[in-house]
Formats: structure tokens, C-alpha cells, sequence
């Protein structure tokens, strides 16, 4: 949920931009909650994503092997289990909490002010419960459920190729994926304007069609990836490394 969010329909003040209202100035506690979720919506919670989609699934398009290899990458960082910790689960859980919380505490304003911008920020927050959702339940099966991959990285891409096996969960990780991709993309646009980063009007429209072409990259590399997984023969999940090079593909077998 990269963005800081407003609450009820705000007046257009300097440096806003019509629908979306300025980071707010606050105090105390609030001022400082408001601004740990603002950035926690950039570094580390959208690094993850960016990492994650554009990384680490993309190398499913190039094959099992390739993604094993990036698991196995992964899951060999020293104290793997403390960077998840206090790099991904932690700060993904602050900020989708806090952003249910402003969510609650704040008033849509879609219908007496139609604006672009409101219906745009009103996405955010939607996807931004859908991304939430969507990401406990992926981090929760693919690292907590069945074979452990951090020991058999070889598993991985079977792993998924199951997960997305029944329809209505692809169609979960369509929507998941898609929601996910529109909120980090947007919530980098409401993050550099709300906080000075591109000022003036043209500035921040043409940084939101970058934003949005961002948007359209991470969707379109990773349904690619969901693509992959479902076209690929299904792959067959064992316990241990070398039981999985046994039916990786002779040509996908990293060389020794």
C-alpha cells in the first residue's frame, strides 16, 4: 500500500493535486505512523514486489532451472529468516494494517467530487486490501505449506505449477498480481507528489504516465510468468535436491 493516505474530501491546497489529498501534517504519533507508512510503501514493501515480479518470477519464463537457481539464490542469504523477517513480513504487515486503519478513518468522495484523481485513489485503496490479502496468502503457501523450498529450491517451480493448478486460484493470482502491480505503480506517483518529489502540474502528469506504463511492466511480466507455470508440463515435487534434478529437464540441469 504505497501511498500515504488523506480521509475525508479535502480542499485543493498548494502542492496537491485535485481528488488526492496532501500528506498530512499531523502530530506526534499520528505524524510519525502516517510517515513510516508512507515510506514503507516504497522501501522495503515495494522493493519486495519489484524484486519479486520482476526478478525472481520472471525467471520462470527462461525455464524450472533458471527459477530454482533464483530460489536457491534466495534462500542461501545469510540470516535469510531475519531479512524476511524485518525486511518483508513485518513492514508488509505495518502497512497493510495502518492502511486498513486510515481506510476506516477516512470517507470516499468518488460520487460528490467525480475527479479523475478520486477515482484513481479510490483504486488505491482497493487494491491495496486485495494486494494484502493476496500477498499473506502467496508468502503463507509457497513459505510456510508443504516442502520446504529454501532446502529444495528444485521443488519451486512445481510448488507454483500447483498452487495455480485449480481456476479459481489463478484467477486469485490474476487479480492478486494486477491489484498488487496498480498499487505500488500508483502509490510511487502519490509518494512523489504528496511529498515534493515532482511538483508542478506537468511534471506530475507526465510522472504518471510513467507510473502507469510501470504499471502495465510489472502486470505484463508477471502474467507472463503465470503463463509459463501453466504451460509448462507440471512438475513433479519431491523431498530433496537431487530427486528434483532427476526430472528437472537434461537441458535445464545446472552444470556442476
Amino acid at each position: 500500500m504505497a501511498s500515504a493516505a488523506g480521509s475525508t474530501a479535502p480542499p485543493i491546497a498548494r502542492g496537491a493535486i485535485q481528488g488526492v489529498a496532501p500528506l498530512r501534517a499531523g502530530q506526534g504519533v499520528s505524524f510519525i505512523l502516517r510517515r513510516l507508512h508512507s515510506l514503507t510503501g516504497i522501501i522495503p514493501v515495494g522493493a519486495f514486489l519489484f524484486e519479486h515480479i520482476l526478478i525472481s518470477n520472471a525467471t520462470a519464463i527462461s525455464g524450472s532451472a533458471a527459477y530454482a537457481k533464483q530460489v536457491a539464490f534466495l534462500g542461501g542469504l545469510p540470516l535469510v529468516f531475519f531479512l524476511e523477517l524485518f525486511g518483508i513480513w513485518l513492514p508488509i504487515a505495518f502497512h497493510g494494517l495502518y492502511g486498513f486503519y486510515i481506510w476506516y478513518r477516512g470517507e470516499g468522495n468518488t460520487i460528490s467530487y467525480p475527479w479523475t484523481g478520486n477515482w484513481m485513489y479510490t483504486a488505491q485503496r482497493w487494491t491495496g486490501g486485495i494486494a494484502f490479502i493476496y500477498i499473506i496468502w502467496h508468502t503463507y503457501t509457497m513459505r510456510f505449506t508443504g516442502i520446504d523450498l529454501h532446502a529444495n529450491p528444485y521443488a519451486s517451480f512445481g510448488k507454483v505449477q500447483v498452487e495455480i493448478y485449480h481456476p479459481a486460484l489463478l484467477l486469485f493470482y490474476v487479480v492478486g498480481l494486477i491489484a498488487a502491480s496498480w498499487h505500488f505503480a500508483y502509490g510511487i506517483w502519490l509518494f512523489c507528489a504528496k511529498w515534493g518529489i515532482v511538483s508542478g502540474e506537468i511534471a506530475r502528469k507526465r510522472f504518471l504516465a510513467l507510473c502507469i506504463a510501470f504499471f502495465f511492466l510489472l502486470s505484463g511480466v508477471g502474467l507472463w510468468s503465470l503463463a509459463t507455470f501453466r504451460s509448462q508440463p507440471l512438475q513433479t515435487i519431491e523431498p530433496g535436491t537431487a530427486a528434483m534434478l532427476r526430472h528437472a529437464p537434461a537441458q535445464e540441469r545446472p552444470v556442476r
